[in-house]
């Protein structure tokens, strides 16, 4: 459930947690604040990617002595929310680029890497960056 709160401010309620809280940078108008929704869906997928290596290194019987992801993408904002250069472009990210550190006491590079494969090709918000999504958005 997201509420706007402010200019650019939304509270993200999930569950009963906390809400999350996303704004976007002075030069797309917010008050920075917080992530923006695209930094947070990067945030989502290197999540989501971690606790996949996490969780099936540990059924593996792998002590994970680090793992670190840093994530980055291309995004052309020129026409964000259809208020800028609405010339023929892709929308959203082209690309993303995800380098995984990982370190398993005495799993050889090899290992980790095929376990890289094997949880970027289960992971559930790595699946919906690769393919399309059925989406529909109405008013309530």
């Amino acid at each position: 459930h997201t509420v706007a709160e402010g200019r650019f401010r939304h509270l993200n309620y999930i569950r009963n947690l906390p809400p999350y809280i996303v704004d976007e940078p002075p030069g797309l108008l917010g008050d920075d604040t917080a992530p923006n929704p695209s930094e947070a869906s990067l945030a989502a997928l290197g999540s989501c990617l971690a606790v996949g290596l996490h969780a099936n290194a540990v059924h593996r019987g792998w002590k994970v002595k680090k793992l670190e992801l840093r994530l980055e993408g291309d995004l052309n904002i020129t026409a964000v929310w259809g208020t800028g250069d609405l010339g023929e472009k892709p929308v959203g990210f082209t690309d993303v680029r995800i380098g995984v550190e990982m370190e398993c006491e005495g799993v050889a590079k090899q290992e980790i890497d095929a376990l890289i494969a094997h949880v970027t090709k289960w992971s559930p918000v790595a699946n919906t960056f690769i393919r399309p999504v059925n989406l529909a958005v109405k008013a309530a």
